[in-house]
C-alpha cells in the first residue's frame, strides 16, 4: 500500500499559558478531535490528565510531548497546534525542537468573543500565535496557516483546514519516500523526457530501473493456468468496452503484460512508475500498455508513458493530494480561436474515473497506422467529461541544481472535438501567459492533471516542505519583503 493509500495520522497539541483561563483547553481539545474523526484522520496525543489542562505550558509539558511523539516518530504525518489562548511560546517551540519529527506544522488559534474579555475570560490567542510563529522561525521551523487568523476549533473554516492539511501532510509524506519504477530505456528521440536520478535522491525520491527485454521475457512466461491471469482477464474485460474485432490472442497478451508490470512494481514497492510505451513493445511482444498505465492509475499507483519519470511523479503529487486517479497529458492542440482553451491528449492511459465515464479499450492509432493495429491492443480512449482540475508538473534543472514546478487550476469543458484516443478540452484562465512561462523555462511537453481543486494541497506541500520552487498560475499574490539596495 503506498502513500496515497494509508490514513493519515497527526499529533495533537493544545497551548497553553498558565495564568489565562484553562477552562478553553479542554473544548479545543475535543472539538478538533471530533474534527478529525469526521474527516477519517487518526491522532496522536497524550491522555488529557497527563499535564494540567490536557495542555503544554511548561519546559516539563514539551519534554513529556516531545517523548511521546519520538515513540511514535513512524506513525506521525503532521502536527496540529492549537492555541485557545496565548499558549507559552517557548513551551511550543521546545517541544518541536526536542521531537525532531520533521513533519507539517498546522497553527492553529481560537477566537476571543467580544463580550467575553475579562480578566477571567480573555484568550489573546490572536497575538500569542504571533509569538509562537515568531519562535518556529528563529528554529527554522516552516508551519502552515489556518485559512483565517483566529478561528473556532468547531467551526467550518478549521474543519476545512484540517482537510486540506492532512492532503499536505499525505503529499509531503509520500513525496519524501517516493520510489518511481522506470520500465525500459528512454526511446532516443524524446530527449525532452530526460531527468536527473541523483537530484532526485537529494528529495528523497528513489528511481529503480528494469530493462523493458526483462518484463517482457517475465510476461511470456506466464503460464494460461496462472490464477491471477486469470483474474487478469475478467479485470480487462470488464474495465470497457472492448470492440469486437479484437481476438482473445491480444487480450491475453494484454493481460499478461499487465500482470508482469504490476508484479514488478510490487516486488519492487513502487508508488508510481513510467513505461517505454512505444515502439518495442508492439514490435516484440505485439500490445500496448495504455490499459496497464490505466489500470494501475484507477488503483491510485500513477504510471506515466514515454519513461517520464517526471511525469510520474507529478501525477502522484497530484494522486497524493487528492486521493483521486491522476493521468499524464500533452498540452497539445489550440481550440479554434479561444485564446483561453486549449486540448490536452494521449494516445489511451487515462484511468476511467479521471474519463468521469466507461472507456472504449481499443488499439493504438498513430503508432497502429504504421506497424498495423494487431500488435496494437491497449488503448483506453475516451472524452475528459466536465467538470474543475488541476494541472502540475516537476522538473529536474541540472543547470539550476534544483527540482522546479508550476500548478494551476482550469476546467475541462463539453466542447466536441473529434481526435482519437484520450481527449481533454481544458479551460485556463491567461492560456497563453501560462505557456510562455512553460517554454521559457524549459518544461516539457507534458503535464499531469487530476479532477477537482487541489492546487493550494500541492503548492504548499512542495514549496513549503519539500523546499521545491513553484509558479502557482492561480495563485494569490504573496505578500515579499522588499529589500534595499545598498
Amino acid at each position: 500500500m503506498n502513500s496515497s493509500q494509508q490514513a493519515t495520522t497527526l499529533g495533537l497539541v493544545i497551548g497553553s499559558r498558565a495564568f489565562f483561563n484553562g477552562a478553553p483547553c479542554e473544548a479545543a481539545r475535543n472539538e478538533t478531535l471530533a474534527q478529525m474523526e469526521r474527516l477519517g484522520i487518526a491522532c496522536k496525543t497524550l491522555p488529557f490528565e497527563a499535564t494540567v489542562n490536557g495542555a503544554v505550558q511548561s519546559i516539563e509539558d514539551a519534554k513529556r510531548y516531545a517523548d511521546f511523539f519520538k515513540q511514535h516518530r513512524d506513525e506521525i504525518d503532521g502536527l496540529v497546534i492549537c492555541l485557545p489562548n496565548f499558549g507559552d511560546e517557548i513551551a511550543i517551540a521546545e517541544l518541536v525542537n526536542r521531537a525532531k519529527l520533521d513533519v507539517p506544522i498546522l497553527l492553529q488559534a481560537s477566537n476571543d468573543e467580544v463580550d467575553k474579555v475579562d480578566v477571567h475570560s480573555r484568550r489573546d490567542a490572536f497575538c500569542g500565535k504571533l509569538s509562537v510563529a515568531n519562535n518556529f522561525y528563529q528554529y527554522s521551523v516552516p508551519f502552515t496557516e489556518t485559512s483565517e487568523h483566529t478561528c473556532d476549533t468547531d467551526g467550518e473554516a478549521f474543519g476545512a483546514d484540517l482537510d486540506r492539511f492532512a492532503r499536505i501532510c499525505r503529499t509531503v509524506r509520500g513525496l519524501r519516500n517516493a520510489r518511481l519504477g522506470a520500465i525500459g530505456a528512454r526511446t532516443s528521440p524524446f530527449q525532452t523526457m530526460r531527468f536527473s536520478e541523483k537530484l532526485l535522491q537529494d528529495s528523497g525520491i528513489t528511481v529503480v530501473t528494469v530493462d523493458l527485454s526483462e518484463l517482457i521475457a517475465a510476461a511470456g512466461a506466464i503460464e494460461e493456468t496462472d490464477g491471477d491471469l486469470q483474474s487478469k482477464l475478467a479485470a480487462i474485460q470488464a474495465y470497457g468496452t472492448i470492440p469486437g474485432h479484437i481476438t482473445k490472442d491480444q487480450i491475453l497478451r494484454q493481460a499478461k503484460w499487465s500482470l508482469a508490470v504490476n508484479r514488478w512494481i510490487d516486488e519492487n514497492e513502487c508508488d508510481a512508475s513510467a513505461i517505454q510505451c512505444w515502439r518495442s513493445l508492439q514490435d516484440n511482444f505485439g500490445c500496448a500498455t495504455c490499459l496497464t498505465m490505466s489500470m494501475m492509475g484507477e488503483e491510485l499507483m500513477p504510471s506515466a508513458c514515454e519513461v517520464d519519470i517526471m511525469g510520474a511523479l507529478s501525477m502522484y503529487a497530484l494522486t497524493l493530494a487528492s486521493a483521486a486517479p491522476s493521468a499524464i497529458l500533452d498540452w497539445n492542440n489550440n481550440y479554434a480561436d479561444e485564446v483561453d482553451k486549449c486540448v490536452c491528449t494521449h494516445c489511451g492511459n487515462y484511468p476511467k474515473q479521471f474519463i468521469g465515464a466507461t472507456p472504449e479499450v481499443g488499439e493504438l492509432d498513430v503508432l497502429g497506422e504504421t506497424i498495423g493495429r494487431s500488435k496494437c491492443f491497449g488503448a483506453v480512449k475516451g472524452k475528459v467529461q466536465p467538470g474543475p482540475m488541476t494541472y502540475f508538473r516537476v522538473s529536474s534543472d541540472d543547470r539550476a541544481g534544483t527540482l522546479k514546478t508550476y500548478v494551476g487550476e482550469g476546467d475541462f469543458t463539453d466542447d466536441p472535438f473529434p481526435m482519437d484516443g484520450g481527449i481533454a478540452v481544458a479551460s485556463v484562465a491567461r492560456l497563453r501567459e501560462l505557456m510562455g512561462f512553460v517554454t521559457q523555462n524549459g518544461f516539457e511537453h507534458h503535464v499531469a492533471m487530476v479532477r477537482g481543486h487541489y492546487a493550494d494541497v500541492v503548492a504548499e506541500a512542495v514549496t513549503r516542505y519539500m523546499r521545491w520552487p513553484i509558479y502557482h498560475h492561480n495563485g494569490p499574490a504573496v505578500p515579499k519583503l522588499a529589500w534595499p539596495v545598498r
